[in-house]
Parts: structure tokens; sequence; C-alpha cells
């Protein structure tokens, strides 16, 4: 009997022996959720989004943005005047790469109950082409410019209102025995249909004082010439500014002069804009879509397909019947 337990002993130290637990690589964090498909979940609504801190903060640093650029005011409900109500809206920003860079709450007002003519008058506002923002690119690798860009913090908090327009107090957010009360806009709000217009109206007059030139066929699009200093060239789309130049003081100059005046992010060489992947080197630019490619191969079921330099079959014959079933046109539109 104890040589049968001996025995098994023995062959239990050789088998932990045999396996050697040395880790042969560490990996970070980082890489490891990298591998993982994770699916990420959006609250849907407020009690979903208050139970979590990151949320929370996310809705404080939204109306402290609000308070700062002096939005609004809290005024007795007025009895001639409709009142518009307002929502949280949350979406989770990614990185290029498809990390999570941030949780973004954002204060939205229900624009649909707006009426045309009482709450607002012209919503139109124009945006870069993206004719233009490849334009810009192309310039900029012939002359070997970098292109840079800022991102304005709620850009649309800056527009100027010309109508008199009240919003309900948001939600969580109630000031205590004050609840009847309502928020006069001294300046636009996500969701109201003017929105857009208040914000482009002022950030063209803004450019117009600084010595900028407008371009005729191109309404977002911005010269400023100096005889020392040589040129700098912005496009704008929405929120988003790009801008290119020859001289470093220039582009410097105007960058400071743009975070002075406006809450924005000094996002440094553009790496992204308008769904384009944009790689700067000394010689060169280059532009690509993996992220929208990849989304493609993943909606179409092809992630696991093995990759090839050609697509196509060599030396096969296509022809209209083969047996298979037809394919529905609504997704390849």
């Amino acid at each position: 009997m104890d040589e049968g337990i001996t025995l098994q002993d023995e062959g239990i130290s050789e088998s932990s022996q045999a396996i050697d637990h040395t880790p042969k690589k560490w990996k970070s964090v980082n890489e490891i959720m990298a591998q993982c498909n994770m699916c990420i979940m959006e609250p849907e609504n407020f009690e979903e989004a208050d139970l979590d801190k990151s949320w929370r903060k996310a809705m404080e640093a939204e109306l402290e943005m609000i308070e700062k650029n002096n939005t609004w005011q809290l005024v007795e409900r007025p009895f001639n005047k409709p009142v518009i109500g307002v929502k949280w809206v949350y979406k989770t920003k990614l990185n290029l790469d498809g990390t999570v860079q941030k949780n973004k709450a954002r204060l939205m007002a229900k624009g649909h109950s707006q009426k045309p003519g009482i709450d607002y008058n012209e919503t139109f506002a124009p945006v870069a082409r993206l004719d233009t923002i490849r334009t810009l690119i192309a310039l900029a690798a012939q002359k070997r410019w970098n292109l840079y860009q800022l991102d304005v913090k709620s850009a649309f908090l800056n527009g100027v209102l010309k109508e008199q327009v009240y919003v309900e107090q948001p939600q969580g957010f109630v000031k205590e025995n004050e609840e009847i009360k309502v928020h006069k806009r001294h300046k636009a709000l996500y969701g109201l249909k003017q929105a857009p217009r208040a914000w482009y109206d002022e950030i063209d007059a803004y450019f117009n004082s600084a010595g900028f030139k407008k371009s005729s066929s191109e309404a977002t699009l911005y010269v400023k010439t100096s005889e020392n200093l040589g040129i700098i060239i912005v496009s704008l789309y929405v929120d988003d500014i790009v801008y290119i130049g020859i001289n470093p003081q220039m582009l410097q100059e105007f960058r400071k002069y743009m975070m002075k005046h406006y809450e924005m992010t000094d996002l440094g060489l553009s790496h992204h804009f308008l769904g384009m992947g944009i790689l700067q080197t000394e010689k060169s630019i280059f532009i690509h879509q993996k992220k929208y490619a990849q989304k493609l191969i993943e909606k179409f079921g092809l992630k696991d397909c093995k990759a090839v330099a050609t697509p196509p079959a060599m030396n096969e014959r296509l022809s209209k019947i083969d047996g298979s079933e037809a394919a529905n046109e609504g997704e390849y539109r």
C-alpha cells in the first residue's frame, strides 16, 4: 500500500516537473483587451447613466461647459412662449484603432417641437466638402507642409441666438426649490434647429475679424496671407478645424489665438478626419480608410476569410446565371 502511494507521489512530482510554469512572454492589459471581442454598452436613459460614476462625471462636465460659456439664465417660466424640453444623449468615443477614448454626455434640446418663425428662422450651415479636404492634403503633400487639427469643445454652445428660446432644466440637475423655473438661452444648444447656423455665423465673424478672407467658391475655406510670414489656409467642418501653412510662427499664433477665444483641444498633427486615417511623414502624406474597411468586412461576415493580393480568382469566367441566389441590392447601396 505504501509503495503504491510512493509511486503515485513520484508520478505527480515528475509530471509537475515536466510542466514549465515560467511565463514565456508578459502581456500588458491593453494587449489582452485588444484581442478580446468587447461589446460597448451605452446608457439608454438617465437612470442607467446615473448609476455609473464615469457617465455622471461626463454629464457634470457638459453642464460645466454650458455654465462656463454663459449660455443660459434661470428665469421664471414664460406664459406667452413655448418651453422646449431637453434630454441626455450618451456616446462612447473611440480611437482610430477601436479602443475607448472617453465617455461623452451631450445635453440635447428636443428640436422637433420647435415651430418655424417662432422658435427659429434660418437653419442652413455650410460644411467643408470632402474634395476640399483632399485638396488641402494634396497641397500639403506637394509643399511638404504638415496638416494640423483643432477640435472645438461644445462648438454649438458658442453660437449666439437671435430668437428667444426657453428650455427645461436638465434631468438630474434641477435646482432645489426652483423646479418651476426654466432656462432662457442666450447661446445655442445641441438639438436646436438653428444651432448649426448660429455657430457658423459666430466662427465666420471671428475669422473675418482676424484678417482671413473667405473663398468665393467654398464657404468654409479661409485664407490669410502676410508679406513676412507667408500664408495659412483653414478649413472648417462643424467643430473640427484643419489648417496648413508654410511658417511655423504663423501657425503657432493662429493656434494660440483660437484656443484663447474658444475652448478647444489641440490635436496636433491630423491623424483622423471625416472617416479618413491620415499618416504624415517628412516626405509624404498617406490617407486610408482602414477602420471603414474593417467594418465592411465584419458586416458581410468576411472577417475570418483568407487574405489574398488579388481579390478575384485567376482565370475564372463570370456568368450571370451561376446558381446562386439574387443579392440584396439594399445592402450594397
